[in-house]
C-alpha cells in the first residue's frame, strides 16, 4: 500500500464489497454495517496526504474492516451467552423478488451465493475468530495469505494453517448436495403441510433426526432450545400453525436458498430456511426476533 491513491469515488465504490466480507464474518447485517461505516471513518480521519500514499483505498479499507471484525468476532462470544435463546445468524432476502426492491439497507448489497447459506454462516459460528477470517477471506474472497496476515497480524504460514482447520470443519459440516429444484420442491412440500397442519404429512418430509432451532431473542416466543427428533418438529409446527389463525406462508428465497416466510396480517413474523439431505429435511432454521427481520419489511 505505497504511492498515488486514488480519491474519494473508489472507496466509496468499495461499500458494496465490504458489506459481503463483513456480513460473512459476523453473520450480522448491523454489526457488518457497523464495521464498515467504522472503516471508512477512519479512511476520511486520514490527513490527505497519507491517503495520496495509499495504492490501493480498497486493500486499506478491506484490511480495516477485517481488523475490526475481528475485534468484534473476539467480544461476540460474550454477548452470545447473554442472548436469550439461540442465536442464529441474520437472514438475508432476495431483493429480485417481490416486496423488496433495491434500496439503501446493507441486505441489498448481499450477493448471494452458498457462503451465505444459513447452514454455511452456522458452521463459520464454530470456528474461532482467527479461523473464521482467514478461512472466509481466502477461500470465499481469494485474497492471499499475505495480505491475510497483515490483517490478523500473524505469519501467512499460520494463517494458511488457520484455514485449514477451518476447511476441515466446513467438510465435516457438509450434508450431501442436494439439487436445487429437489430442495424447492421438499420446501415446497413442506409448506402445504404446514398450511394442513398435516402431522404425518410432515413427519414423513423431515428426517427422523432433524434439529430445528429458533431465534426470538428475547423478543419474540420460541423454543428455547432446539428441537430434535423430526416427530417432535412436526407436533411442534402443528401447533404453531394452530394457535395463528391467518397465518400465511410464502415461499422465498432465504440466503439465496429455498425457504419460507410465516405472516400475519402483513407483518412477517418468521424467516425459516432449511437444509434438505436425500430428499427430507434435516436441518430449520426459524428467525423469530424483530430486529433481525427488519429487510424482509416492505
Amino acid at each position: 500500500m505505497g504511492a498515488a491513491g486514488t480519491g474519494t469515488d473508489e472507496t466509496v465504490g468499495e461499500r458494496r464489497r465490504l458489506i459481503n466480507v463483513a456480513y460473512r464474518l459476523l453473520g450480522s447485517l448491523a454489526e457488518a454495517e457497523d464495521a464498515v461505516q467504522e472503516a471508512y471513518a477512519r479512511w476520511y480521519a486520514l490527513p490527505r496526504s497519507r491517503q495520496d500514499e495509499i495504492v490501493s483505498p480498497g486493500a486499506w479499507l478491506t484490511t480495516v474492516t477485517g481488523r475490526v471484525c475481528l475485534d468484534v468476532l473476539g467480544s461476540a462470544r460474550a454477548r452470545r451467552e447473554r442472548y436469550v435463546g439461540a442465536w442464529l445468524p441474520d437472514p438475508l432476502p432476495d431483493h429480485t423478488e417481490p416486496g423488496h426492491g433495491p434500496g439503501t439497507d446493507p441486505a441489498d448489497q448481499m450477493v448471494l451465493d452458498e457462503s451465505v447459506s444459513m447452514a454455511f454462516l452456522v458452521v463459520l459460528e464454530s470456528m474461532t475468530p482467527a479461523e473464521r477470517v482467514a478461512f472466509v477471506l481466502h477461500d470465499v474472497f481469494r485474497y492471499p495469505f499475505a495480505e491475510i496476515a497483515g490483517i490478523l497480524r500473524r505469519t501467512p504460514a499460520a494463517c494458511k494453517q488457520l484455514a485449514a482447520s477451518a476447511r476441515r470443519r466446513v467438510r465435516d459440516a457438509r450434508a450431501p448436495a442436494t439439487a436445487a429444484a429437489v430442495r424447492a420442491d421438499v420446501v415446497r412440500q413442506v409448506k402445504e403441510a404446514w398450511e394442513a397442519k398435516d402431522i404425518a404429512a410432515l413427519v414423513d418430509l423431515l428426517d427422523p433426526a432433524a434439529v430445528m432451532t429458533a431465534d426470538g431473542g428475547g423478543n419474540a416466543g420460541a423454543a428455547p432450545r432446539p428441537i430434535e427428533g423430526g416427530a417432535r418438529i412436526a407436533r411442534y409446527m402443528a401447533a404453531v400453525a394452530e394457535k395463528a389463525p391467518g397465518l400465511e406462508l410464502l415461499d422465498r428465497s432465504v440466503n439465496g436458498a429455498p425457504g419460507l416466510v410465516a405472516r400475519r396480517s402483513g407483518a412477517v413474523l418468521t424467516v425459516a430456511a432449511f437444509e434438505v439431505a436425500e430428499g427430507r429435511v434435516t436441518r430449520v432454521w426459524a428467525v423469530r426476533n424483530p430486529e433481525k427481520l427488519r429487510p424482509w419489511i416492505g
